[in-house]
């Protein structure tokens, strides 16, 4: 678990605001998320998630990139027990594919990462850290974001939950369970939205 920096959390209350998209804009993919995580071929969602992320521009990658990242993404969905769609639902929100996106507080990347708790899970994970500037690697950022994600996912064990508290930081989240304060619904909606309407899944809802 990250201690010294849980408290920083991810977007850090913020998150950007792009304009609409249409729902759903690749059958293919979603079509490919509907196969269950189980039957050990994993190639048909990689096929469909790298054509999908070739769609995406902000990502600003090459062919091969593009393949290494969908594999990358898929990856450690299976290795940290996420839903893959769930994982493109919060890159979607955060940042809507881009792979150099920051936000105003200082969080980097597809998954919006912020730098002193990036740091912490890359020593965690073995991964070298080569300061802020590594959570420009998508591969590495989909590692940490979704190591983390998966982390507050057990802490919590509620989706919602764990979603506020990668928006808010769980040091705020723990604060309003104990007080009873109601909990932050704007992020964690914005990505069961993009969770249930663009990757057509409703596990969490």
């Amino acid at each position: 678990m990250v201690a010294a920096v849980a408290c920083l959390g991810f977007s850090a209350l913020s998150f950007p605001v792009f304009t609409p998209e249409s729902p759903a804009p690749a059958p293919a993919l979603t079509a490919a998320l509907a196969q269950p995580a189980n039957d050990g071929d994993d190639e048909p969602l990689v096929a469909a998630l790298t054509a999908y992320l070739a769609s995406k521009r902000r990502t600003r990658l090459h062919d091969g990139e593009t393949e290494r990242l969908a594999r990358t993404i898929v990856g450690e969905c299976r290795r940290n027990g996420l839903e893959v769609s769930l994982v493109l639902a919060v890159i979607h929100v955060e940042s809507r594919y881009d792979t150099y996106a920051v936000s105003p507080v200082g969080a980097l990347g597809l998954m919006q990462v912020m730098p002193a708790t990036g740091e912490e899970l890359a020593r965690e994970a073995g991964i070298r850290w080569r300061g802020p500037q590594t959570l420009f690697d998508p591969e590495v950022n989909v590692r940490l974001g979704t190591a983390y994600l998966s982390q507050l996912a057990a802490r919590y064990e509620s989706i919602p939950t764990a979603l506020a508290a990668y928006n808010w930081g769980p040091g705020r989240i723990d604060r309003r369970l104990r007080l009873g304060t109601p909990l932050p619904q704007e992020y964690p909606q914005l990505v069961m939205d993009a969770y249930a309407s663009r990757y057509g899944r409703h596990s969490y809802l």
